[in-house]
């Protein structure tokens, strides 16, 4: 029998120019794919669980922030990218009998009215050590503490 945990909470970051919320919220629900660093990968293939929440955060753009929330909507599986010769993500070292990369799907619960920006993140006490925040933090998935969760 799994042991029951509680729910766990995650920042999950992705290029609006490559996927943004308004994507997620037209397809409702999307496989996390091409996440080609290690603890990022960890986080999925060892601790996301269904149900677990998200911070929807667009990178890479002026300026950076938290869109909208999600969910974790599937245990983790193989990501298949990595197996297609033809997909940006490919890693030849992966195997299907023996992957490297995983994902967990991602379904749209909501997209704010209100973009909340890194900065105001930055300004805002009730956020201090979220790790978004801190500088030189650019991991692609990142825990989030039901506190910062809650707040936003």
């Amino acid at each position: 029998m799994e042991k029951t945990r509680d729910k766990k909470y995650w920042l999950m970051k992705s290029e609006p120019s490559d996927y943004s919320i308004d994507d997620l919220k037209r397809a409702k629900c999307e496989p996390w794919d091409g996440v080609r660093n290690y603890q990022a990968r960890n986080f999925m293939r060892d601790e996301m669980r269904v149900g677990d929440g998200v911070l929807f955060y667009h990178s890479s753009t002026d300026p950076p922030g938290i869109a909208g929330i999600a969910k974790v909507c599937s245990k983790p599986y193989p990501d298949k990218t990595a197996f297609d010769k033809s997909d940006k993500h490919f890693d030849p070292k992966s195997k299907k009998d023996d992957p490297t990369w995983y994902l967990v799907d991602v379904c749209f619960v909501k997209k704010f009215k209100n973009f909340i920006s890194l900065n105001e993140l930055k300004a805002d006490p009730r956020f201090e050590g979220m790790m978004v925040t801190k500088k030189g933090s650019r991991l692609s998935i990142q825990p989030v503490s039901k506190k910062h969760f809650d707040g936003i």
